[in-house]
């Protein structure tokens, strides 16, 4: 298994279980986050916890899920960066268009306050 998914009450926690998000593998994660956002899911987190390296195959199915996100007012987060992943990030400049959180909890907190306050917003 590649990527594990849990569904949760309000978004979905994608989980890489690979070393490498290459170009081998990022196809298999857009398609994972494309049948996640045809049922439904609007708020996604993706968690690279020992994704030890990401190409820009990688980075352009992380960039997937953001979009799938905002096109249905949802809310992405990123967590679990490497330090080598994280440099890569940095480098692409994504870290000022992404919500980047260092652990899954804060990932999870993040996303919430997102919602609690596009929510407030809307009324």
């Amino acid at each position: 298994m590649k990527f594990e998914v849990a569904n949760k009450e309000k978004h979905s926690v994608v989980s890489s279980k690979l070393e490498k998000l290459d170009a081998q593998h990022a196809p298999d994660l857009k398609s994972e986050l494309v049948h996640l956002s045809k049922n439904g899911v609007k708020h996604i987190i993706i968690d690279l916890k020992g994704t030890r390296y990401c190409d820009s195959s990688g980075l352009s199915a992380i960039l997937v899920a953001n979009r799938l996100c905002k096109g249905e007012n949802g809310v992405f987060v990123l967590t679990g960066l490497e330090p080598a992943v994280a440099k890569l990030v940095s480098i692409s400049q994504l870290d000022t268009v992404l919500n980047i959180t260092p652990t899954l909890a804060e990932a999870e907190d993040l996303l919430y306050m997102e919602i609690v306050s596009r929510d407030l917003g809307a009324e």
